[in-house]
């Protein structure tokens, strides 16, 4: 049996053909004419500047004038600069320890503040309190109470014949002190840690429970699997705002005269000092660049590595 199509005449075959290719070409039209705020901000304000930054990287650019082509230039000088490896592994120090105690203190706060008990809602607020505060409120709060002089931590300590430390004053613990400060807004991925361990089917611990499983049991075998992909979607944020450090220790270097020198300078700080006060845009781009080769490899490394503990209950 023939077709319906082909009973027709080749003029009206030929006009339905037309009449469908113009119907798509207006949907796709209005598709694009309702994506495209999104696709002229993502080109602005995303794309431009990162590939901008890739060729200005390869340049010699203040700011002012043309940018002259000195290739890979700003790479060799990086490569010995003193400070450039100092800020890299100043950020790489407090990636390391800030990421995991920070990880694991809010996941524990949100464990205990998910179990039934009298006044959690009051707990839960107290906790989630600091990490609303502005930044440089909670810098400066932090920089009083740890004051070596006349802090009340060291003052507690005296107390009890202990000598306290310098803290961010001192080359040794002014990195440990920055870390502290960070475990102050755990707050945030707290609640979103609340919020995964409120999604888990509570049958799914009633079951384990009747097979004899203790609360151990029941935390590595449901409560960490079930919460796996939040717990992935926090590292990552986390590792975001570790490689991008700059709010913290750029106000406690600006209000720590006299304080720890370059053992509190992070990576985005240098970055900043090179392109915004010494004007050099092209070596600034360099650091910029490095930065997101190293952010690219480590999140690379990430999403590689969640497959084998990353457990998401709809593929299964």
């Amino acid at each position: 049996m023939s077709s319906p199509s082909a009973a027709l005449p080749p003029t009206a075959t030929s006009r339905r053909t037309k009449l469908s290719s113009f119907r798509l070409t207006r949907q796709t039209r209005n598709g694009l004419l309702f994506v495209s705020p999104w696709l002229i901000g993502f080109a602005l304000f995303f794309a431009y500047p990162f590939f901008a930054t890739v060729y200005y990287s390869f340049t010699n650019f203040s700011g002012v004038g043309a940018a002259h082509w000195v290739g890979l230039q700003n790479y060799r000088n990086l490569l010995h600069d003193g400070l450039f490896w100092t800020s890299l592994y100043n950020t790489g120090f407090y990636t390391v320890f800030e990421l995991p105690l920070s990880t694991l203190v809010a996941l524990g706060l949100a464990l205990l503040l998910n179990m039934d008990v009298r006044g959690r809602s009051i707990y839960r607020t107290i906790f989630y309190i600091p990490s609303i505060v502005p930044i440089v409120a909670s810098c400066m709060i932090f920089v009083w109470i740890f004051n070596p002089a006349t802090g009340i931590v060291n003052d507690a300590l005296n107390d009890i014949h202990v000598s306290g430390p310098g803290w961010f004053f001192s080359t040794f613990w002014s990195k440990p002190s920055l870390i502290l400060l960070g475990l102050w807004g755990v707050g945030q991925p707290m609640v979103i840690y609340l919020a995964g361990l409120q999604s888990i089917p509570a049958e799914l611990y009633e079951v384990a429970a009747l097979d004899g499983a203790n609360a151990w049991a029941r935390l590595r075998n449901i409560t960490l699997p079930m919460l796996s992909p939040v717990i992935l979607f926090n590292v990552i944020l986390q590792l975001v705002a570790c490689f991008s450090y700059f709010t913290q220790a750029q106000v406690i270097e600006g209000s720590n005269v006299g304080g720890p020198g370059t053992s509190t300078w992070f990576y985005v700080q240098y970055l900043y000092e090179q392109a915004f006060q010494f004007l050099k845009l092209g070596y600034s781009s360099a650091m910029a660049f490095i930065l997101f080769v190293i952010s690219a490899i480590v999140m690379v490394i990430l999403f590689r590595s969640s497959s084998r503990w990353v457990y998401y209950a709809s593929e299964n």
